[in-house]
């Protein structure tokens, strides 16, 4: 009788979880500006992962997508992208994959 409980559990709870990060990122279309090593439009992966190392910036460049802004890496500004374009889990986990870059 539990098992008919768990299963639908284990079901949602599956069905929720983030896509893979590279997969949010092309889809949310950050792969137009940015690319994995070397700049674009935008700074490279490892570019962001080797100027914020060993800090915790999660909330700052999720801050950072959500309003966009410019002066970090340059004079081209980075439009805003809300979480119609990439869902706040998604954004997360694609936050920490750069940051690993």
């Amino acid at each position: 009788m539990k098992c008919l409980f768990i299963l639908p559990a284990l079901a949602l709870a599956f069905s929720a979880q983030a896509a893979p990060p590279e997969e949010a990122m092309n889809k949310a279309g950050c792969m137009a500006c940015h690319a994995k090593d070397k700049k674009m439009i935008g700074p490279s992966f490892k570019d962001i992962a080797a100027k914020y190392k060993g800090q915790d910036v999660t909330t700052k460049l999720m801050e950072k997508v959500r309003k966009g802004g410019s002066g970090n890496f340059g004079p081209i500004p980075m439009a805003p992208n809300g979480p119609d374009k990439i869902n706040d889990a998604d954004l997360t986990a694609a936050i920490a994959f750069i940051l690993k870059s």
